[in-house]
């Protein structure tokens, strides 16, 4: 007789799930499986401008992951007016031996581990081992998530410092993590000009719906690794051409030279071409292209999603789910 199907609640996943684990699995499994998972071009449809449904699926082939799995995303950009987040999902998983449910969960956590893992695995392996400041651009629901990865990725780290376009956002996020245990030797704070505080980073993480650029590239300083997060469509963009051009670009995958607003715009006004690219995130862990060659180049990293890392992410909180219950 077949299991039950679990729901693996939002709640749950703090429990199950930590980003240094969730960098180490990406680490460990993303070229393993890249080959043999199937991930469909993400669906995206209008529901009533700017609001939209996403549909990502995707399933392996090989025995040693028998899972496929669908995750459907609603984006309500709006929703911040009335203190909500923008941003739902669900997640189920299933067996690709059978084709059986085994398991529900929340779609929305499950993204922001997932996202944020992929931002600090990029960060382990292209930012400086001696970077200390970390500039987290965004307070939204991802951001506290994506300061936790650039954390575990690189402990040199030793001060954060957060700006939203609402300072009392970034003022309220740098007071809760401040209270965290886990990272009391890390110094928490907020500022209220972005220009001011873009030269002090060596690490820059994006996380924002902006449409009107951002980070601009004449305040990079030497040796600085940008982490751009937030942008998926043409429209969006976080940072100028200036420090597309002064970096050595990187992308989760090659779906982010089709989307991400940052690259495509950068390619149709001919500051750089998609040969420019210089590798993937596969590419980058198993060595098949060069990270960081000095300490004082910029390095840049575009990351757009996909299926690919949320079957892998929905097997470790699964398999992790079984065995602690």
């Amino acid at each position: 007789m077949a299991a039950c199907p679990v729901f693996i609640p939002a709640e749950s996943f703090p429990s199950i799930l930590s980003h240094k684990a969730l960098i180490h699995h990406f680490q460990t499994n993303l070229p393993k499986h890249s080959l043999t998972i199937t991930s469909p071009v993400r669906q995206k449809y209008t529901v009533s401008p700017p609001s939209s449904l996403l549909l990502m699926p995707s399933w392996s082939s090989s025995p040693s992951l028998p899972y496929m799995g669908v995750k459907l995303v609603t984006y309500f950009p709006h929703n911040s007016s009335q203190n909500l987040p923008g941003i739902h999902g669900s997640y189920t998983l299933f067996s690709s031996t059978t084709g059986q449910t085994l398991a529900s969960m929340d779609g929305t956590v499950l993204t922001l581990y997932r996202t944020s893992s992929v931002s600090g695995l990029a960060s382990k392996i292209l930012a400086r081992d001696d970077s200390q400041v970390l500039i987290m651009v965004g307070s939204g629901a991802l951001a506290p998530h994506l300061i936790k990865s650039h954390l575990a990725a690189k402990p040199s780290l030793r001060r954060v410092i957060i700006w939203n376009r609402t300072h009392q956002k970034a003022q309220d996020l740098a007071e809760t993590l401040s209270k965290d245990s886990q990272h009391n030797e890390i110094s928490f704070e907020s500022h209220d000009s972005l220009d001011e505080i873009i030269p002090l980073g060596d690490i820059i993480s994006c996380a924002t719906n902006s449409t009107v650029p951002l980070v601009k590239g004449e305040f990079l300083k030497p040796g600085t690794h940008l982490d751009l997060v937030g942008s998926f469509s043409h429209e969006m963009r976080e940072c100028d051409d200036n420090a597309i051009q002064r970096g050595r670009v990187f992308v989760d995958n090659d779906i982010a030279m089709e989307e991400a607003g940052e690259l495509v715009g950068a390619f149709e006004r001919g500051v750089i071409k998609k040969e420019d690219i210089r590798g993937n995130l596969v590419e980058l862990i198993i060595g098949d292209k060069e990270g960081r060659k000095s300490s004082t180049e910029i390095t840049v990293f575009k990351s757009v999603g996909s299926g690919t890392v949320d079957l892998l992410t929905a097997q470790l909180v699964h398999e992790t789910y079984l065995k602690r219950s």
